[in-house]
């Protein structure tokens, strides 16, 4: 293959240059052999901006939409009785999306030259799920690459439509904060100093709560601009500490551990690789190179890190049930359930219904959830509003009581 690299010399020179190579990683081995520091790599032909940076950023994401429209439009082609390549050429005529068309060009020319379907996507791994090459290998050894994918696109809608419930779901309280924090904004901002010109004019001493609510306005109203710019400030910094590998593995870890929400994530989680597994294992993949792809497709990653020596446990020969149980990540319930499949040797049937029965759990405490959040959030504000308005009206009621009739 041939790779239009960024690099940087030894001797100080940005250069841009032709290599070849077997696959990316080998290339990078040999660049830093010879000293130099890659900036951006991509394989030739590829439009700029679809090179994966050395440093570690990301490409541009296809959306799973797009991607899951795709796949149904490629399902129908083939069962239509179309070939492949003639397939990729129809729909590469109807892509719009520039981006989708770019990274599809680059497919069909893989395949045209020889390249496996399958490995054309495996080449851009952070662009697209893991477990869909895959699943497409799968189905070119078995010779069902419409049923395959038809497969992949269930998969897809259930954790689109899962995905979905968590977030809808979440929505509601997220707005209830986000009031709360504009309407304290406002009044500490805007009602409150509005009362300083009339306490001045009042003989009384005000009240401490009213003397700590006004200074706390004062600043917020002189120091507005130094509080905004820490306030992005603090927000860049929490998201780069979040994207880094030890701030997602500690902030995953504190989502599980949410007194609410936590146990929702972690069915979620474990619904996820169940689902991720029984489309793999169905589509004909042994358990061992199925149970790695599937615990990359996990998104937590504390639960990934906890899932992973699984697979380890499972290559030595483990019963898939018992690497579960000492992972700890699974409830007893789900391992039990994993553990029949087993026995019965339907185990993708089973970890599919394991699936479906975390996602009527994850339903059944999302809305016991809700049921106690928005009471919570409600009783919240009523809190925060009182306790200013109390702040406001204390001197009043004060100075009227010091008045004789």
């Amino acid at each position: 293959m041939q790779f239009v690299c960024r690099v940087g010399t030894p001797e100080g020179r940005v250069l841009e240059e032709t290599f070849v190579a077997s696959d990316e990683p080998a290339l990078l081995s040999e660049l830093a052999k010879r000293g130099y520091h890659v900036f951006e790599v991509r394989r030739r032909g590829l439009p700029r901006g679809l090179g994966r940076s050395a440093g570690g950023g990301r490409r541009k994401r296809i959306s799973n939409q797009d991607f899951m429209v795709w796949n149904q439009e490629l399902a129908a082609l083939l069962k239509a009785g179309l070939p492949l390549m003639q397939a990729l050429d129809l729909m590469l005529e109807r892509m719009k999306q520039p981006h989708f068309r770019a990274v599809l060009t680059d497919i069909r020319d893989r395949v045209k030259s020889g390249e496996d379907l399958s490995d054309a996507f495996a080449a851009y791994g952070d662009l697209f799920p893991r477990l869909y090459p895959a699943s497409l290998k799968a189905g070119e050894r078995s010779g069902e690459m419409e049923a395959v994918v038809r497969r992949f696109i269930r998969y897809m809608k259930l954790m689109l439509e899962a995905r979905r419930r968590v977030i809808s779901a979440l929505i509601y309280p997220a707005v209830l904060v986000c009031l709360s924090i504009t309407m304290i904004v406002v009044m500490m901002v805007y009602v409150v100093p509005k009362f300083m010109t009339f306490f001045e004019n009042m003989e009384t001493q005000l009240p401490p709560l009213t003397r700590a609510m006004l200074s706390l306005s004062l600043f917020a109203q002189h120091n507005a601009l130094l509080l905004a710019v820490a306030l992005a400030a603090a927000i860049a910094a929490f998201r780069t500490w979040s994207r880094s590998d030890t701030g997602r593995l500690t902030l995953d870890r504190l989502k599980l551990r949410l007194p609410l929400l936590g146990p929702v994530l972690h069915r979620f989680g474990m619904a996820e690789l169940c689902r991720s597994l029984a489309t793999l294992l169905s589509g004909g993949i042994p358990l061992v190179p199925a149970t790695e792809i599937a615990v990359g497709a996990v998104g937590n990653a504390y639960m990934r890190s906890r899932i992973e020596p699984t697979i380890q446990l499972v290559r030595e020969g483990k019963p898939f049930h018992a690497a579960l149980e000492r992972s700890g990540a699974f409830t007893e319930m789900a391992i039990d359930m994993v553990k029949v499949g087993e026995s019965t040797g339907s185990l993708d049937e089973m970890l599919a219904s394991v699936a479906e029965f975390l996602d009527e759990q994850i339903e059944t405490r999302m809305q016991r959830l809700l049921s106690l959040v928005e009471p919570l959030m409600l009783v919240f504000m009523g809190l925060i509003v009182a306790i200013i308005l109390i702040s406001i009206y204390m001197p009043l009621f004060s100075s009227l009581g010091q008045t004789k009739f």
